[in-house]
């Protein structure tokens, strides 16, 4: 009878469940390695906030003065890394599909003959959209190169005409256009990767970790063990089990946010103490999801299955790569249904807006939502845990 009482209860429960994350490398791996690895990596790899030095080529068919100017200009772009002067048309394609640059500008016969003669000669660049981000840039300074250059030349004409180059600007440019990036003024890829990516990776990896350790001990038949050390309570048992691992990623979620917002100076325009309760109530909302899945499916490979699919989703349909305003109706909602869709959200609010937490209290509600709702199926996990049957 004594020898019962030392080993039940929550704090036996929690030293158990402790052991076995550390005799395990895998949870190691999943709980410690595995994240540390891609908060480094992202931010590394993101460090200079915007890619630069896209590879590019330039076909100049009209080998004037005008034309090797423009080369020279598009050569000195941030952006772009002129790779390849390719000879034709075929040759910057061929280097295009084979990976070496992703875009490329083609100047046109006569180009500077038509030009000054006032025939509109066409300009023409291609990227390749497949990557979407280097292609999106090169684009952008593809046309930018295209309306200067045509501007300078018109200033030239108009300057040897005997043309004020005062009154030529309004014409040239009648609505002067600033822009104010709000949130994100560097451009920074990273501070809206890293904040979205990451903590994607997380969510995944904690409802991996949560079905893994719950289906382990319906698999080996331990669960009978573990609800006798709960006595009998399944709350008991499923909170002392996973504690430990809250803990663990309550560490890893804190090292994310100070190496994200301190070491790598993102944007923090709002309060601390409400992101930080978000990145923590994030922990808990992730594993009442799969919580909630391994109530409903009591089945380690099925619940692996479903949590590592609505992960993996995650990164679309959190409308990270596509807004949400401009999906369908019946899709959209569906962006609605992982906790990391309201971490970002908080944290777009909160970080980079600096608003008020009025308008994010209804995502707040939402974490609080996720972690209810398993305790509305324990009652099929107790039975499942009581008479536990392995469905390999």
């Amino acid at each position: 009878m004594s020898d019962y009482k030392i080993k039940s209860g929550a704090w036996a429960i929690m030293v158990r469940s402790l052991v076995q994350i550390v005799r395990r490398p895998l949870m190691w791996v999943a709980m410690i390695g595995l994240p540390v690895f891609l908060i480094l990596f992202v931010t590394s790899m993101l460090e200079t906030g915007l890619p630069t030095k896209i590879p590019a080529a330039i076909v100049d068919r009209d080998g004037t003065s005008l034309s090797r100017s423009v080369t020279q200009s598009l050569g000195s772009m941030q952006m772009v890394d002129l790779k390849l002067q390719a000879n034709s048309f075929s040759e910057a394609k061929h280097a295009m599909q084979e990976g070496k640059i992703y875009g490329y500008f083609l100047i046109p016969e006569n180009f500077e003959s038509d030009l000054l003669a006032g025939r509109s000669p066409e300009i023409s660049f291609y990227t390749n959209m497949v990557y979407y981000v280097p292609g999106t840039l090169l684009f952008k300074t593809f046309k930018s190169t295209a309306v200067y250059t045509k501007a300078g030349v018109a200033a030239d004409v108009a300057n040897a005409l005997g043309q004020n180059p005062a009154q030529l600007a309004p014409l040239m440019q009648p609505v002067n256009i600033v822009s104010r990036p709000i949130g994100n003024p560097l451009l920074n890829y990273g501070i809206y990767l890293g904040n979205s990516f990451v903590p994607c990776c997380m969510q995944l990896m904690i409802m991996l970790t949560v079905c893994f350790a719950l289906g382990q001990e319906i698999k080996y038949h331990t669960s009978v063990r573990l609800m006798r050390m709960a006595r009998g309570s399944i709350f008991r048992a499923v909170y002392a089990k996973l504690l430990p691992q809250t803990i663990i990623w309550w560490v890893i979620i804190m090292f994310m946010t100070a190496w994200l917002f301190k070491f790598c100076g993102y944007t923090m325009s709002g309060s601390w103490g409400w992101l930080i309760l978000s990145e923590l109530l994030f922990v808990l909302a992730s594993q009442g999801f799969a919580l909630f899945v391994f109530c409903v499916i009591p089945n380690l490979r099925f619940s692996l299955s479903i949590c590592a699919l609505t992960g993996i989703l995650s990164f679309s349909i959190a409308a990270f790569s596509f807004p949400e305003e401009s999906m369908y109706p019946a899709m959209s909602i569906f962006s609605y249904l992982m906790p990391i869709r309201y971490n970002f959200l908080i944290y777009s609010d909160i970080a980079l807006n600096g608003r008020d937490i009025f308008f994010s209290r209804m995502w707040f509600v939402a974490y609080i939502a996720y972690i209810i709702a398993p305790l509305t199926m324990l009652w099929k996990l107790k039975r499942n845990m009581l008479h536990p049957v392995y469905i390999p």
